[in-house]
């Protein structure tokens, strides 16, 4: 039998929390095989607000994807959003140690270690290094300089800094829905795994995530992460709009945003009415298509000009070849697409992952967890661990023991 490990992503969204099971075989390929959902309550705008809440929406979440797969999830990667992010950039230099010479794994793990070196305010912790090139002998632009032969190795890295209390506050949430943390990983370079090509990643390109509370804009160049901004608004402030403006519930506006909804009210065609549910009691109302549309148009044009407006400021705006690719649950509404392309005067592409089940913006950062785990060699490798993910904890306990009487 092909040799398996099996990879947990979580995905922690104001809207929902997403967890996806994915189970990668000896020759890298990887099958989604399960799926688990449950709408989120305890956040506001990308921050856990509400601890006890949370909690319970993981547990159903999880509970829901151990029963697609028949398994037991014990540890999980963790998707984080960039409201909190700072990107800081730092250079680590070490010598290369071996008598040939030859740069190993160990130099370069030595020389990332060394680039953590940095003043960090009280507040701060880092989540992650992501080399951006490493530097042997003078000689830069080196991806990959294991094998080479050098005396001197450098490495140009990007030093991803979060808020201690966010991150903290997360771990806690997820620690106390028994589950523990394999790796934390970046939501916009999760995305930019399993929606970016390396082409689109090298010439420029702009990653806009339309969440439920947040909107997060990362620009990509060089193959490499170059600025990350977080908008505290998205597609529940549409619903909010609507709502408001149709005097009707939450749960209504939600329905009517998602069937009935555009983001351009040219585009409406139907002349006929809709029904909405009255606050309160009172009786039902029809109104016209256009009218809910003349709604959502606004708040969807305020969101692209804010998205904009911090690509301008990032300096980016103008040097993006490869455009604007949109992803998150809001982009799936009818005239975004249009709609960005009239503002940003770019190209625009609606990305979304290629798996059966999961071939939808909303699972995005999820399964780009996972194809970021994998590419990045984070798999747990061990047998205990993959006996943990994958039986049960009576049968995994049979296991060990076996392992221990044998060994």
């Amino acid at each position: 039998m092909t040799k398996k490990n099996i990879v947990v992503s979580m995905d922690i969204g104001t809207s929902n929390i997403r967890v996806i099971v994915g189970e990668i075989t000896q020759d890298h390929t990887l099958n989604i095989i399960g799926v688990g959902t449950s709408p989120s309550g305890g956040l506001r705008k990308g921050i856990i607000v509400d601890l006890d809440k949370t909690i319970q929406n993981m547990n159903e979440a999880v509970s829901e994807a151990e029963r697609m797969v028949n398994m037991e999830i014990n540890s999980v990667f963790l998707g984080m959003v960039g409201t909190h992010i700072t990107l800081i950039n730092n250079r680590g230099v070490v010598a290369v140690t071996g008598e040939d010479k030859e740069i190993t794994l160990e130099d370069v793990d030595r020389v990332i270690q060394a680039s953590r070196v940095i003043a960090m305010p009280p507040d701060r912790e880092i989540i992650d290094i992501i080399p951006r090139q490493f530097i042997v002998d003078g000689y830069d632009g080196i991806r990959d300089p294991v094998g080479m032969v050098g005396v001197r190795l450098e490495v140009e890295a990007m030093i991803i800094t979060g808020a201690v209390t966010s991150i903290r506050n997360l771990m806690r949430c997820v620690n106390r829905a028994e589950l523990e943390v394999d790796g934390v990983v970046l939501n916009c370079l999760a995305n930019a795994q399993v929606l970016l090509s390396e082409d689109q990643k090298e010439l420029g390109v702009a990653l806009i995530d339309i969440g439920g509370g947040t909107t997060e804009v990362a620009m990509f160049q060089q193959n490499a992460l170059k600025d990350v901004t977080v908008l505290p608004m998205g597609g529940d402030h549409i619903t909010n709009d609507i709502a408001v403006g149709l005097r009707t519930t939450i749960e209504q506006a939600e329905k009517l945003k998602v069937k009935y909804g555009k983001a351009l009210v040219s585009m409406v065609e139907s002349e006929e009415d809709i029904e909405v549910t009255s606050v309160g009691g009172k009786e039902n109302r029809r109104i016209n298509e256009r009218i809910l549309c003349g709604i959502i148009e606004p708040r969807v044009q305020e969101i692209l000009l804010l998205a904009r407006e911090e690509l301008e400021k990032m300096g980016h705006l103008k040097s993006l070849p490869a455009g604007i690719v949109l992803t998150g649950g809001a982009s799936l509404m009818k005239g975004v697409t249009e709609m960005s392309e009239e503002i940003f005067e770019s190209p625009v592409q609606l990305a979304q992952p290629d798996y059966i089940g999961v071939s939808s913006p909303v699972f995005s950062t999820g399964v780009g967890i996972i194809h970021y785990v994998q590419g990045n060699q984070m798999i747990p490798t061990s047998q205990k661990k993959e006996t943990k993910l994958v039986m049960p904890k009576f049968i995994g306990r049979i296991k060990n023991w076996f392992y221990e009487i044998f060994d």
